[in-house]
């Protein structure tokens, strides 16, 4: 009954910024780590960012600087505030919830930029 359900996907031209958001219904007991995931077509699913509980956010090399992973713990929502964006970013980004009880994703939501 838990669920992932992501917002602030779109189409943006290079060097603009979209936030990202990850709204979890349902009780998620336990979280051991919060993550994003990306996707482009062809290509491997990549972790671009997580937050293990008790940590320190990490990120890809490729993300490092210009992405943001942060947690609102009183509205359940993790956010991705991706700024400076090129092309290369261009994929379906996923949110990710681990804890003690299951693995949760979410829906994906689609982040084109454009030259």
């Amino acid at each position: 009954q838990v669920q992932l359900v992501e917002s602030g996907g779109g189409l943006v031209q290079a060097g603009g910024s979209l936030k990202l958001s990850c709204v979890a219904s349902g009780n998620i007991v336990s979280i051991i780590a919060t993550a994003w995931y990306r996707q482009a077509p062809g290509k491997q699913r990549e972790l671009v960012a997580t937050i293990i509980n008790g940590g320190r956010p990490n990120y890809a090399g490729s993300v490092k600087g210009r992405f943001t992973i942060s947690r609102d713990n009183v509205k359940n929502t993790v956010f991705l505030q991706m700024n400076s964006l090129i092309p290369e970013d261009t994929a379906v980004y996923y949110c990710n919830v681990v804890s003690i009880t299951g693995n949760y994703w979410g829906q994906g939501t689609q982040v084109t930029v454009s030259s």
